[in-house]
């Protein structure tokens, strides 16, 4: 049971990244500095003052960047590896009685694999709303991330079980918006295809 809550907090955490990389580094860090979550020895450091305080500097640099007109959109073509890589290090911490071989399988498939269907699936919701409204709802969309982030991260660390459904729950919403713009896009421009000459 306890392996099983390790990898629900893992897969809660790990899907937070994929809305935003630091968001939920920094509630594990703070949650280890506090002594509610145990880490991996390897992952001691994270729940260090240093950790803490180098990643609430990142978070707020990464929020506050994502309000930046067409900024938001490069940050998204970085984001992907970031929070992959992310996703596999919030994984692998958590995982504390289990072997090296199965804790980076793990990690890797499922923490590296939820970290970046979420990343997908934002930023593909994010190229549809730039081309739909030209960039004007995107800052919904990132306030929207921002706290899908904050939520789902102290879910994972208080209620994993909840974070668990939370994150199929939001995975299939996240792809129910994608494919939502991605059909009013299709629309768009087939409007914008000119109509063929009549040849007499």
């Amino acid at each position: 049971m306890e392996i099983f809550l390790s990898i629900c907090v893992g897969i809660g955490l790990s899907a937070a990244c994929g809305f935003r990389v630091f968001v939920p580094l920094l509630c594990l860090s703070i949650a280890a500095k506090l002594g509610v979550l145990p880490l991996a020895p390897a992952f001691a450091w994270a729940g260090t003052t240093t950790a803490v305080v180098a990643f609430a500097v990142a978070t707020a640099a990464e929020i506050a960047a994502y309000y930046v007109p067409w900024v938001d959109n490069a940050l998204d073509s970085i984001a992907g590896p970031l929070a992959t890589v992310a996703g596999v290090v919030v994984m692998a911490s958590v995982l504390t009685d289990i072997e090296p071989f199965w804790r980076w399988t793990l990690a890797v498939i499922a923490g590296g694999g939820v970290a970046a269907s979420t990343q997908i699936a934002t930023t593909k919701a994010r190229a549809a709303s730039s081309l739909t409204t030209a960039g004007f709802a995107n800052p919904v969309l990132s306030t929207i991330e921002n706290v899908s982030s904050t939520v789902l991260s102290i879910f994972a660390v208080v209620w994993p079980i909840v974070a668990l459904i939370l994150v199929i729950g939001i995975l299939a919403l996240c792809w129910a918006i994608v494919w939502f713009l991605g059909k009013r896009l299709v629309k768009l421009f087939r409007r914008k295809e000119p109509t063929p000459a009549v040849t007499a």
